[in-house]
Formats: C-alpha cells, sequence, structure tokens
C-alpha cells in the first residue's frame, strides 16, 4: 500500500508505481494501471485519438501498458496491475469495483489510495489482506 493518488491532482503515486514496475525490470505488455474513479489522461487521450476500436485494440499491444477503468476491465488480466483507488468508495457498487480491481493481476498487485477509502469499499479484512492498519 503506498500514498493517496487522485488523478484530479496528477495521479503521481500510481504512475510513480508503473516506473518502480518497469525498474525491476516487468515489461510493458505486462502491466495495467486500472483506476476505480476518474479515468487516467492516458486512457481519455487514448480513446479520443484511436476511437473505442483502437483504444482496446491496445490491449494486445506488446509496446506499452494499458489504461483502463475498472469496470471496462471486468474479465481482463495482467501480470502485473497497478490498483489506483482515486475516489473516496461513497459511489454506488463502490465495494464490487474494489473486488474487480483486487482481482486483475495475475502475479503483482500494488494498490494506491486513501486508506479510509478503502477501508469503506473493503472493509477490515480487505485492509489486513493489504496490510492497511487499523
Amino acid at each position: 500500500m503506498r500514498g493517496a493518488s487522485s488523478f484530479a491532482g496528477g495521479g503521481d503515486v500510481a504512475d510513480q508505481q508503473v516506473d518502480v514496475l518497469f525498474d525491476e525490470g516487468w515489461r510493458a505488455s505486462d502491466i495495467a494501471l486500472i483506476n476505480l474513479g476518474q479515468r487516467h489522461p492516458v486512457q481519455t487521450e487514448r480513446q479520443a485519438t484511436l476511437g473505442q476500436q483502437g483504444y482496446w485494440e491496445q490491449f494486445w499491444a506488446t509496446d506499452d501498458i494499458f489504461y483502463a477503468h475498472v469496470l471496462g476491465f471486468k474479465g481482463m488480466e495482467r501480470r502485473a496491475v497497478v490498483l489506483c483507488v482515486n475516489e473516496d468508495g461513497s459511489r454506488d457498487r463502490a465495494s464490487e469495483r474494489l473486488y474487480v480491481g483486487l482481482s486483475r493481476a495475475t502475479d503483482r498487485l500494488i494498490v494506491v489510495g486513501d486508506p479510509e477509502a478503502i477501508r469503506r469499499m473493503g472493509g477490515p479484512a480487505v485492509c489486513q489482506r493489504l496490510g492497511i492498519p487499523g
């Protein structure tokens, strides 16, 4: 568990964790950055410039990481996932979105976001598994 991240404020923590994965030797095609709240600016840009079909073709590309919203990433996986909890957990189905995001990585999961929001969405069991104190 790392610090808080909000894409309205730049999403620096989630982006930094992607850099950490690259530094560890992960391939771009193995990595996804998934958001629970506001979409990452890269996702928004790709959807605008490539269209929906071109954006989804990027999922199979081997030269870049994939940026997605958790609702669009249901049923999909990547070896390494940075899950950005960039919402406060008060929206409908917040718990469901959190659980979907937590289950998208096959080998490595990094969760960034406000621990209190994660506690509201996931409860004490999820917090314990993620190593969030209290």
